[in-house]
C-alpha cells in the first residue's frame, strides 16, 4: 500500500498521545480487560449463578471483541471531522482516517489478548493449535470493523446525531449478544436476533478457536465471511461515493 508508513506513523503517534504520562502504559490494555472481568465474573456468576465452563475465559473473550468493535468504530466514525484541518490543508487520501483508527483498536486488542491468553492459563483452559482460529476471528472483526466505521464516517458528517445514536446503540448490541450471559437463557422469540447479530458469529468463532478447542465450522465461517465482505464493501461504496462532499461540512 502506497500510504502504508503513513497509516504506521498515525498509529504510533495515537498510540504515544494514549499512554502519554501513564506510568503502567500499554499495561492498560491488559489491566482493563482483566478488571472488568473480574467484576463480571464475580457479579453474574455469583449472583445469577450462570452455569458456564470456564465463565470468566468465556467472559473476557467476548468482552475484548465488543470492546474492540466498541472503540474502532467510534473512533473511525469521528476520524473524518476530527482531522478537517488536515484534509483541508494537505492532500492526504481521506480513506486514511478510518484505516488509521481501526487498526490503532487492532494494536490495543492484540494486547488485551494477551489478557485473554493469561485467564485462559490461570483457570486450566486447554490451549492447543486451534488458537490460530481465534486470530481468524480477530481478522474477520477487522474487516467488518473496518467497513462499518468507514460507513458511519461517511454518515455522521452530515448527521452529527448518528454519533449520539450509535452509543445507545451500541449499549443495546451488547446486551443482545451473549458476552456475559449463556445462550440458552435467550427466549426462542428473541433467537432471530441473535442470528441476525455479526457479533454473536465472531464471539462464537473466537471461543470455538481458543476456549474450546474446536475447529470453526465452514457454516460458520460462511456467515464471518458475508458479514465481514458485506460490511466493507457497503463502507467503500458510501464513502467513495461521498467523500468528495466531506470538505463543504467538516
Amino acid at each position: 500500500m502506497k500510504y502504508r508508513s503513513l497509516i504506521y506513523l498515525l498509529v504510533a503517534k495515537d498510540l504515544k498521545v494514549k499512554y502519554k504520562r501513564s506510568v503502567l502504559g500499554v499495561l492498560w490494555s491488559l489491566l482493563n480487560p482483566l478488571l472488568t472481568m473480574l467484576i463480571i465474573t464475580i457479579v453474574f456468576r455469583e449472583l445469577f449463578r450462570f452455569n458456564i465452563d470456564n465463565f470468566a475465559a468465556y467472559v473476557i473473550s467476548g468482552q475484548v471483541l465488543f470492546s474492540f468493535l466498541s472503540e474502532s468504530t467510534g473512533l473511525a466514525m469521528s476520524s473524518i471531522y476530527t482531522s478537517g484541518q488536515i484534509i483541508k490543508k494537505v492532500y492526504i487520501p481521506k480513506y486514511i482516517f478510518p484505516i488509521t483508527k481501526t487498526t490503532y483498536s487492532l494494536v490495543n486488542l492484540l494486547f488485551s489478548f494477551l489478557a485473554v491468553l493469561l485467564v485462559c492459563v490461570v483457570t486450566n483452559v486447554s490451549i492447543n493449535y486451534t488458537i490460530i482460529f481465534s486470530f481468524v476471528a480477530i481478522i474477520y472483526l477487522y474487516v467488518f470493523c473496518l467497513g462499518l466505521g468507514m460507513l458511519l464516517s461517511s454518515l455522521v458528517i452530515f448527521f452529527r446525531d448518528i454519533e449520539h445514536f450509535y452509543g445507545v446503540f451500541l449499549t443495546a448490541w451488547m446486551y443482545a449478544t451473549p458476552i456475559i450471559y449463556p445462550i440458552s437463557i435467550m427466549p426462542d422469540r428473541f433467537m432471530f436476533l441473535l442470528y441476525a447479530n455479526p457479533l454473536y458469529y465472531y464471539i462464537e468463532y473466537f471461543r470455538l478457536g481458543l476456549v474450546n478447542g474446536q475447529v470453526p465450522s465452514w457454516d460458520l465461517n460462511l456467515h464471518c465471511i458475508l458479514y465481514s465482505i458485506g460490511t466493507l464493501a457497503l463502507g467503500v461504496y458510501i464513502f467513495n461515493k461521498k467523500q468528495d462532499e466531506f470538505i463543504l461540512h467538516i
